[in-house]
């Protein structure tokens, strides 16, 4: 069982996983939001969605305010609690990533039903160290006075328990549970995984956690461009990309003017990508065009620059295409990937989530040069492509059993 909750971001990497557990002799399921994207893409690699809580695109678009937190991750851990016990039922183990209340709830229904369970993270920066600060939720900003990180990490362990620790412990008592301390901790254990590449995402040593760091987990995407955008892309010089992918962007108006005038601004044509945030072209002039969802890994090759939202995964595939990229943060982790890019020499950290023409040219500027192009390729043939089958080959591991099974 692979239980998640959230964006397109936390449920791909369970796709690649997924099938490799498959390759290995192993039946899977995810227990995912149950957005019609989602569910189309695990049936095309022939996996079921158990689906839990709400539409996490609805979600995402509503934008609930700070204040409702608890009352939203209490209805998470209430959904999984619901969700999860059925479907994990005779399962050997149990993956749990996602928010911090999705995984706490999925974890618990594990250790209710007796299985093994491994919690895994996409982004290091919600593993507790000395090395970073944690990330502050909604809200709930840190003193700004305390910069010493292990006092951030009690503070952040003590914001996680205010917001979800009542709300786990309930569901917990309901299902003869006993309750847990310390939320955080009860989640990550002593040995979590980082699913994240470690030339992109390097993992520091000393560390209060074990932490087993897989590499990234993806899969090759064997699915062709759709014909309108192969042509427009053979049209002419490479266009320059631009999406958000799960991002609200709630100014989506001014974006879209914003990024196809600066794109336009360095003599590139343009390929805006929909997104969650419905970009629209503004114009109808032949040097745009407009896609919904397409084969990332087929795409990105082809451009002259990716410019996005700093997606974990959006940041890895832009990586693996060896093309440069200007990342835009808009919240959580981003900035750091963002920093991650530019620090690694392969695109351009564009200073805050709301781009202006002059900003946005600037940044384009700095990564359509030569040396970072020469650069990102160089840096794409250091990233691994083996995290998913990592992965498949420890959870056996966990488990005890052989790969694959003598039975398969």
């Amino acid at each position: 069982m692979l239980s998640t909750y959230g964006s397109r971001g936390d449920v791909e990497p369970l796709v690649g996983l997924a099938v490799r557990l498959r390759e290995l002799g192993a039946e899977v399921r995810v227990c995912a939001p149950p957005d019609e994207d989602f569910a189309q893409r695990l049936a095309g690699v022939g996996v079921p969605l158990v689906p839990v809580g709400p539409s996490a695109r609805a979600l995402t678009k509503a934008a609930p305010p700070a204040s409702s937190l608890p009352e939203r991750g209490a209805a998470l851990i209430a959904d999984v609690f619901a969700a999860v016990p059925p479907a994990a039922e005779g399962c050997d183990v149990l993956v749990a990533t996602g928010p911090m209340p999705a995984a706490a709830g999925a974890l618990s229904v594990a250790e209710k039903l007796g299985i093994p369970s491994v919690s895994v993270t996409f982004q290091q920066l919600t593993l507790p160290s000395p090395h970073h600060p944690p990330l502050a939720y909604a809200g709930r900003p840190f003193p700004p006075d305390v910069t010493d990180n292990r006092v951030l990490w009690e503070l952040d362990a003590q914001s996680i328990d205010a917001l979800f620790g009542e709300a786990l412990n309930t569901s917990r008592a309901s299902a003869g549970l006993p309750p847990v301390t310390g939320v955080r901790d009860y989640v990550f254990g002593d040995r979590p995984w980082l699913a994240t590449d470690p030339v992109l995402d390097p993992w520091q040593e000393p560390a209060d956690l074990d932490v087993v760091q897989t590499g990234a987990w993806t899969l090759p995407d064997e699915r062709p461009l759709p014909d309108e955008l192969a042509a427009f892309l053979d049209a002419g010089e490479p266009p320059v990309y631009v999406g958000f992918g799960s991002m609200p962007l709630h100014t989506s108006t001014d974006a879209a003017h914003v990024v196809v005038e600066a794109v336009r601004a360095q003599g590139r044509r343009v390929l805006l990508s929909r997104g969650w945030a419905d970009l629209a072209l503004t114009d109808d002039h032949d040097d745009c065009f407009a896609v919904g969802e397409v084969n990332h890994q087929a795409l990105f090759g082809r451009v002259a620059a990716v410019v996005h939202h700093g997606g974990a995964g959006t940041t890895t595939t832009a990586t693996l295409s060896g093309t440069p990229q200007v990342v835009v943060p808009q919240s959580v982790d981003q900035p750091y990937w963002a920093s991650r890019v530019a620090e690694l020499g392969i695109g351009a950290a564009h200073d805050g989530p709301t781009p202006t023409l002059e900003s946005l040219s600037a940044a384009l500027g700095a990564a359509l040069t030569p040396e970072t192009r020469d650069r990102a390729k160089a840096v794409a043939g250091k990233v691994r492509t083996d995290g998913a089958m990592v992965a498949a080959k420890l959870l056996f591991d966990t488990v005890g059993q052989e790969w694959p099974p003598p039975s398969a």
